[in-house]
């Protein structure tokens, strides 16, 4: 790890940070920081990370995200020599489309099974039928239901002027169907993202799944992660909107108030240094105005959404922004990556076979093998560029 920079000293006053390593049997040490009349910092997040012994996370959590810049040099900046550094990575997962393709396991299931409940005897799509309408319409479900009514009628009883509030009935429905699918017993996980996640674990590179946004709601996005049993989720972060909320980025930047147990003057400091940020955040947001127009079709939640919980999974692994790899399912996460200097890789499913992913670093069609490796990202040099 780089040697942190030296901050110049504004006066020759001083404040005692305690630091307290994760390690076992670590004692509480202090390290001596030169005050500024500006200070940007970065804290450790409120969280415990499980590593694997060989990863020194107490020196990991001292590693400044690019928007803030390190306390002058600390004792812990360079890393004892009986320990092995951990890799200057950390792997972001989505749910939809990466943990599980639920689409291609369950989606014209759930049609036939919405078609069911509200009465549709008539309706019922095979595996041809359902394809034809996914290829003619490129995915959009909308249109997939308008082309299939065209094509067989519609029913007597349904008036011209409420054709679009059948379709999104009909939507509403096969949405439950599907998210029900999805927690029961009968989904499965992608192949191989077992492995991917216990590769990670042993090679000390921390693994965060992002559960706030995505077309399966959070509860939903929980009972996935939960198929991966027990001990393995004890080997990743999930990142919800609970652990969103108490991160330093919600605290800080969203107005979210600072943690009580900073010192008064620290706290006034730290405002000062998330103005600036808040300040950029804004340009961000209105930058991204012209991103939704242009995902327009292809995303239901808020691109400012997905940034924030980019930020702050980001914040959860212990590492910069630049430093952690998205691996994507959806447009939306791929465009809130590039927004913020995330390097992205896209893992192809049934529902995105046929999409064009221009910003991602990388396309690939799934885990393992000529895939999607661990050992393939520690081999690949991530530095915020967009260009793979």
């Amino acid at each position: 790890m780089p040697a942190m920079e030296t901050a110049p000293v504004a006066t020759s006053s001083s404040i005692l940070v305690p630091l307290r390593s994760s390690a076992a049997g670590a004692s509480r040490k202090y390290a001596q920081f030169p005050q500024r009349s500006f200070i940007s910092f970065y804290l450790a997040p409120s969280f415990s990370f499980t590593f694997p012994r060989k990863c020194n996370s107490a020196v990991k959590y001292l590693k400044p995200p690019s928007r803030f810049t390190a306390f002058s040099s600390s004792p812990f900046a360079s890393t004892p020599p009986e320990q092995t550094p951990c890799p200057e990575l950390a792997v972001l997962l989505e749910v939809d489309g990466v943990l599980m393709d639920a689409y291609r396991l369950g989606n014209r299931q759930a049609f036939n099974e919405a078609f069911r409940k509200l009465g549709l005897d008539c309706a019922k799509w095979t595996e041809p039928i359902y394809m034809d309408l996914f290829r003619k319409s490129t995915g959009d479900e909308e249109r997939m239901l308008l082309l299939y009514f065209n094509r067989i009628g519609w029913p007597t009883s349904l008036p011209t002027s409420e054709k679009d509030t059948f379709v999104k009935n009909v939507l509403q429905e096969k949405k439950k169907a599907l998210d029900e699918f999805v927690a029961s017993e009968g989904s499965t996980l992608r192949p191989g993202v077992e492995d991917f996640i216990d590769d990670a674990y042993d090679e000390g590179v921390p693994v965060a799944v992002m559960t706030t946004y995505g077309k399966s709601d959070e509860k939903v996005a929980r009972s996935v992660i939960k198929k991966l049993g027990e001990a393995r989720m004890s080997k990743i972060k999930i990142v919800g909107n609970e652990e969103i909320g108490r991160s330093l980025y919600s605290q800080l930047v969203l107005g979210q108030g600072v943690s009580s147990g900073l010192d008064e003057q620290l706290a006034r400091q730290v405002q000062k240094a998330a103005s600036a940020e808040k300040q950029r955040v804004a340009e961000e947001v209105a930058s991204m105005l012209k991103l939704k127009v242009e995902l327009g079709a292809t995303s239901s939640e808020s691109i400012e959404k997905v940034v924030v919980a980019l930020r702050a999974a980001a914040e959860i692994a212990g590492h910069r922004v630049q430093d952690c790899v998205l691996v994507s399912g959806s447009q939306s996460g791929v465009a809130a990556a590039k927004r913020i200097g995330m390097p992205c890789i896209v893992l192809r499913s049934s529902s995105t076979s046929r999409a064009e992913f221009p910003s991602a670093n990388g396309i690939l069609d799934g885990f393992g093998g000529a895939d999607l490796t661990i050992s393939k990202l520690l081999k690949k040099r991530w530095s915020g560029s967009q260009n793979s």
